[in-house]
């Protein structure tokens, strides 16, 4: 250290400086992982429920899929599937919580209404209706965790990123930038000591000086 560090009051204030804004910035990095851990849990939270909702609404989709079938045969409901011409519009747009981009996922026209659908109303039966209006609402609770499984994955990540930077200036910068003014406070001590006895030598030197004229 003595090879790369100034032993001067400037050095001292502008080293103690830089401490002050380590912590600071510990600190606010610290306010900004917590928020995002509480922010982890409660999405995951929702993502619990919407999975076990999405397990729920896809038995009965396929349940429906199946009277369906059993109703009107395999082929005539592919058939049938095959007329459906409007695809859902998905939107994806972000929000910001503390820095982090969390998607935003948006669906149009996932529900529709029977006419909507594409397919004949004489052609079909209510059993199509039901199993297309299950998937309907299966894919709507797809969409939902799709935006909350992205969303844990990033805010994951930058708990993880900023755990790196506390974890940075807790244990590296901080001690360093310590370290180092306690290494100038010392050398600046030395300093004063030696000039005091320079000067104390000095002024003695020159009382004998007097004293033998």
């Amino acid at each position: 250290m003595a090879d790369d560090v100034k032993t001067t009051r400037l050095e001292l204030i502008e080293t103690r400086n830089r401490i002050r804004l380590a912590e600071n910035g510990h600190k606010l990095l610290k306010q900004k992982r917590d928020v995002l851990v509480l922010e982890f849990f409660k999405i995951m939270k929702q993502a619990q429920g919407q999975r076990t909702e999405l397990n729920s609404r896809m038995k009965d989709a396929f349940d429906a899929l199946g009277m369906a079938q059993a109703y009107h045969g395999i082929l005539e409901v592919e058939n049938i599937s095959l007329a459906v011409k409007k695809a859902p519009n998905i939107d994806v747009q972000t929000k910001n919580i503390m820095g982090v981009h969390i998607p935003n996922i948006k669906g149009e026209y996932v529900a529709k209404g029977i006419e909507e659908r594409g397919y004949s109303i004489q052609g079909s039966s209510a059993k199509i209706d039901e199993a297309a209006s299950a998937f309907e609402s299966s894919l709507e609770i797809i969409l939902k965790l799709a935006e909350t499984e992205n969303a844990l994955k990033r805010l994951i990540q930058e708990i993880e990123k900023t755990k790196r930077r506390v974890n940075a200036l807790d244990y590296i910068m901080i001690p360093n930038l310590r370290s180092r003014a306690k290494y100038i406070i010392m050398r600046l001590e030395e300093m004063e000591r030696e000039q005091f006895i320079s000067l104390k030598t000095i002024k003695a030197k020159l009382e004998r000086e007097q004293a033998a004229q």
